[in-house]
């Protein structure tokens, strides 16, 4: 199977179109580290080149970083592939048992020099801002960033879980390469307020996270008869039919399936692969109507 890659954004830098989204390994029922190391290597045995990750992917403070360490493990056991590019985020922060959202432009540049350290680089490959902060002026965040580029400790600045107008506001600061926003059947907010054509026609590359919508609404896809029935016929999993279905939204967009054993990223590289024909298109929408 021939792996399907996009540019990001203007880099010249080409990825998997599937990439391997890295929260499951450090979150609530987490495998064991040499399973969740398993699971990267098998990735990049597939061909994925893109691994999301996050200094928050972790279950309390004392832990930061802990998804970051993991992937370097991964990445140090598989030789350091050259192709592969790891995006890792910063804006969120514990405060005691709660993680809440940290913008501030000291807290971003220390985040991000404890993910260089954590991922064991001189420059981070995407960094993302992991979500506006309400209580700090959005262009002092991205400036931030900018900031950071411009010294050489971010290859490419990312935005995660941002409006189409702060899409705008930042890229008046620097260059942006990718945006990652939530996109799947129960949230196509992204698609209909113009953010995908938008990234589409300014060089922006957009990333789907959580594609499927997470562990419950998985369940529901699954148990679903129209999707069930529908699946059968086209030869995939219910599951595999909406990361289809998602790709299927644009050509220039990519997405990050989270995945927790290795059958998951399979699943979601096949996913890739399933060409969706208009009547079966509409037939999606109609289950999802239904979820």
């Amino acid at each position: 199977m021939t792996m399907q890659t996009l540019e990001l954004g203007r880099t010249g830098r080409r990825v998997s179109r599937v990439g391997l989204g890295a929260l499951p390994l450090s979150f609530h029922g987490r495998p064991e580290r040499s399973a969740a190391v398993g699971v990267v290597a098998r990735a990049l045995e597939l061909g994925v080149t893109l691994i999301d990750t996050a200094d928050g992917y972790c279950l309390h403070a004392g832990e930061v970083g802990h998804n970051e360490r993991l992937v370097r493990e991964a990445l140090d056991a598989a030789g350091r592939p050259p192709e592969v590019l790891v995006a890792t985020k910063g804006g969120i922060a514990f405060v005691g048992a709660r993680m809440e959202l940290v913008g501030h432009p000291w807290h971003l540049r220390r985040a991000c020099e404890a993910s260089l350290r954590a991922l064991g680089v001189d420059a981070l490959d995407l960094y993302y801002l992991h979500a506006p902060d309400p209580a700090v002026p959005f262009e002092e965040s991205v400036g931030e960033l900018a900031r950071l580029a411009a010294e050489g400790k971010v290859r490419a600045v990312g935005l995660s879980n941002v409006s189409l107008d702060q899409l705008r506001a930042a890229l008046a600061i620097v260059p942006v390469a990718a945006v990652q926003n939530h996109l799947s059947p129960w949230d196509r907010s992204a698609e209909a307020c113009g953010m995908i054509a938008f990234c589409a026609d300014h060089g922006v590359t957009f990333f789907a996270h959580s594609p499927a919508g997470g562990a419950e609404r998985v369940r529901l896809i699954r148990e679903n008869p129209a999707l069930r029935r529908l699946a059968e016929e086209l030869g995939a999993s219910a599951v595999e039919l909406v990361i289809a279905w998602v790709l299927a939204r644009s050509p220039a967009l990519g997405t990050i399936p989270g995945a927790s054993r290795p059958a998951s990223i399979e699943s979601s590289i096949r996913a890739a692969a399933i060409g969706l024909p208009a009547d079966a298109l509409a037939s999606l929408d109609e289950a999802f109507s239904q979820l």
